[in-house]
């Protein structure tokens, strides 16, 4: 197995979560997302994000609003719904069960030596 594919994995498998969480603070446009992705290094391409946002919008779980740009055409601006915020507490049970578990294996677990 390659590390960078499961590397690649795990962050796909994390976006949904890390994308709710962010939109739990204020409401966003997809591009200002992106950013703050990158910032956190979690690197999202436009091709990538903009499917996932059509998806949790249709779930419920996203609403969102045009506003007019300073900067160009009109923008949409996303935020979580009731729905969303009650996902994301759901979701961050998990990932905190989750992070417990993999604590918790990594301490049972004899360090291996690490390679070059």
């Amino acid at each position: 197995m390659n590390v960078d594919n499961a590397k690649q994995q795990m962050r796909k498998g994390m976006l949904e979560y890390c994308v709710l969480l962010l939109m739990s603070r204020e409401e966003s446009y997809a591009n200002d997302i992106i950013v703050r992705l990158k910032e956190a290094e979690l690197i999202v391409v436009e091709g990538t994000l903009y499917p996932l946002l059509t998806r949790l919008k249709k779930d419920g779980l996203l609403q969102y609003e045009w506003r007019e740009s300073t900067q160009g055409p009109p923008r949409k601006y996303y935020s979580l719904t009731p729905e969303g915020r009650s996902f994301l507490c759901e979701l961050d049970n998990a990932w905190n069960e989750l992070a417990r578990t993999v604590s918790l294996l990594k301490n049972m677990t004899p360090q291996l030596p690490l390679k070059a």
